[in-house]
């Protein structure tokens, strides 16, 4: 369980660090909205993770996981250039993610 909770904190830090560069600085109320739920319960979320996971472990899968998937949204998106090089690069931060997932 603590591994579901893990993951699915670190597709809230996506989804608060996209929100939070569309809140331009926090003047934009709805982004500004969800960049605050989104946050709170992605570190609640840690936090419970932790409970059962050592602390480099859920600390480097949540941050790889959260910057992986928030590069490619932003990629898919049109907001950042898309290339083979960015997306093998992407590509290795998931899958030293799974190799940490592995030995744990």
């Amino acid at each position: 369980m603590h591994w579901v909770v893990l993951l699915l904190s670190a597709v809230l830090e996506a989804v608060w660090a996209t929100a939070l560069s569309r809140s331009e600085g926090f003047s934009k109320l709805w982004p500004t909205v969800v960049f605050a739920i989104a946050a709170a319960g992605s570190m609640g979320g840690l936090a419970y993770a932790m409970r059962g996971l050592p602390v480099g472990t859920a600390y480097a899968v949540w941050v790889g996981i959260g910057a992986a998937l928030t590069a490619g949204y932003a990629m898919w998106s049109g907001t950042e250039p898309v290339s083979l090089v960015r997306a093998l690069l992407l590509a290795g931060i998931v899958g030293c993610v799974i190799g940490l997932k592995l030995t744990h």
